[in-house]
């Protein structure tokens, strides 16, 4: 198949790159080919390339930038998003749209399933949401993937970050009240590169994880065990961590339409972690 994918160059678009390239004609665009939030612009590019597949992987994904600038998050995050739908909706393709947990509010104390509805508590949520519920009104035969936490080689992530800091500090300073589902790049592109295979998932909203929950600061413990490293994880609490947004406590995420189909789950988180350690060391 012809799979364009936008935000190429970023985290999971890279990986995407590598997942896809040998079974199929992938056209690689980011934000130096055209601008996501210039509808004419999007459209020209999508109908040219003509692809089968547009998967949508372009967004705004800093939490507190987004806070601090409402007006930029949503052109990106909900007007680019509706430019890329209706551009691929008249090249007649299907579209795989990467959204966030950030569209719940953490107050479920369980992981959400695809059923519960989203309730955001900031800007960056909201505008995902809005991102979302474009796709749902333009194109039919979509597949909106929910992720959450992710993590890879290419890309500034929380996992990189720890491991960073471990190379400078004994101590480093990791909230403990916030729960979600770490997941590495390299098996979620995996996973989609596998959905959008005909007849493999009904169309709609999936959540795509790896499997298992952890607070940041188990997550950190995890990063530093993989890594052979002595530094120590300090736990602390959200409210002692200084930023303008609000975050939810709780916003694992289950992959009920997965299992409802048979369909195996993403590998425990864990075991990402260590192949993602193991890639970067």
């Amino acid at each position: 198949m012809k799979v364009l994918i936008t935000g190429a160059q970023g985290m999971l678009g890279s990986d995407l790159c590598d997942a896809l390239s040998q079974a199929h004609d992938v056209v690689a665009v980011d934000v130096g080919d055209f601008d996501i939030t210039d509808a004419i612009a999007t459209t020209n590019a999508i109908v040219t390339a003509h692809p089968e597949i547009v998967i949508h992987c372009a967004a705004m994904t800093d939490v507190d930038g987004s806070e601090n600038d409402p007006e930029g998050a949503f052109a990106v995050n909900a007007r680019g998003t509706w430019n890329v739908a209706q551009a691929s909706a008249e090249a007649g393709a299907r579209v795989v749209h990467i959204s966030t947990d950030f569209v719940f509010d953490g107050e479920k104390g369980k992981p959400y399933t695809e059923f519960d509805p989203p309730n955001p508590l900031g800007v960056y949520g909201a505008s995902k949401l809005a991102g979302e519920n474009a796709v749902r009104a333009l194109v039919p035969h979509h597949h909106i993937v929910r992720s959450a936490w992710l993590f890879g080689a290419r890309g500034k992530n929380f996992v990189g970050t720890i491991l960073k800091a471990a190379k400078e500090r004994d101590e480093v300073d990791v909230v403990d009240d916030q729960v979600g589902s770490p997941t590495y790049t390299r098996d979620l592109a995996k996973a989609i590169a596998e959905i959008i295979l005909p007849g493999r998932l009904f169309p709609g909203t999936h959540h795509l994880v790896n499997s298992g929950t952890c607070s940041w600061a188990e997550l950190a413990a995890e990063v530093l065990r993989a890594a052979g490293s002595p530094t120590h994880v300090k736990p602390i609490s959200a409210a002692d961590w200084p930023s303008p947004t609000r975050r939810p406590a709780y916003s694992a995420l289950r992959s009920r339409w997965l299992e409802f189909q048979g369909l195996p789950v993403l590998r425990d988180w864990r075991e990402a972690i260590r192949s993602f350690v193991e890639e970067v060391l």
